[in-house]
């Protein structure tokens, strides 16, 4: 599966001002932040050292080229980017082969969403293949569009993902909003001029001008999401 632009999307619910909801996926969607970090420690046990847990916040929600090369670094292990690339990449394969929980909240919120005919996009810094190994438990018939982090100029935190997502349903960012589990990807969410839902996974967010921060997607549905869109 590769991730196209469709024709623009111009339908929305009556009366409401939200265009399109767009979603993270690991610790958003699917229980999986954890599993990233077990595959990091795993591998670089393999190569003889040990990953301070403090670690963890560090590399959380980014793109695999900042938190492989920040590893790489803080360890000094002797692998190189492309290398430890590639590892992690097999070894989460592996684990989502295995087990795939979805987040509290999630199926229904997806469900939901699709029944009141709101567009919605995936967007992630996960690889395009991890994204599409995803998308058969979360079900691909949900997203009109997905974006994968090795298939933008600038992943997040930079605007670009959910830039080209509003671009590719022909919507306006200012009236999307955006479902984030990380810093990292508010930060992206947010320098696209998105409303954000923040859903802390690991490390604590704070709630912000245009972001509203809530302990978990049970709590998401869609009065809440078209109540952050102003008139």
């Amino acid at each position: 599966m590769t991730s196209t632009v469709p024709a623009p999307l111009t339908r929305t619910a009556e009366g409401s001002a939200l265009q399109a909801v767009l979603l993270d996926m690991d610790g958003t969607l699917v229980d999986t932040e954890g599993f990233w970090w077990d595959v990091e420690v795993e591998i670089f046990a393999g190569l003889g050292h040990t990953l301070d847990d403090s670690w963890r916040h560090v590399v959380v929600g980014g793109p695999m080229s900042r938190s492989a090369g920040f590893l790489i670094e803080a360890t000094g292990a002797d692998i190189s980017l492309p290398e430890l690339s590639v590892l992690l990449n097999e070894g989460f394969e592996d684990r989502i082969t295995r087990a795939l929980p979805l987040m509290p909240g999630a199926a229904r919120l997806l469900a939901e969403l699709a029944e009141h005919e709101i567009p919605m996009a995936l967007v992630s810094a996960s690889h395009r293949r991890i994204i599409d190994r995803v998308l058969t438990s979360l079900g691909p018939q949900h997203f009109t569009l997905t974006v994968a982090g090795d298939e933008v100029a600038r992943t997040k935190p930079y605007p670009d993902p959910y830039l080209f997502a509003a671009a590719g349903l022909g919507v306006d960012p200012a009236r999307c909003a955006v479902v984030e589990d990380t810093a990292t990807g508010v930060a992206s969410a947010e320098a696209a001029g998105c409303h954000v839902v923040a859903v802390p996974s690991v490390a604590p967010i704070t709630a912000a001008l245009r972001r509203t921060v809530v302990p978990s997607l049970d709590q998401v549905d869609v009065p809440f999401l078209r109540g952050l869109m102003p008139l």
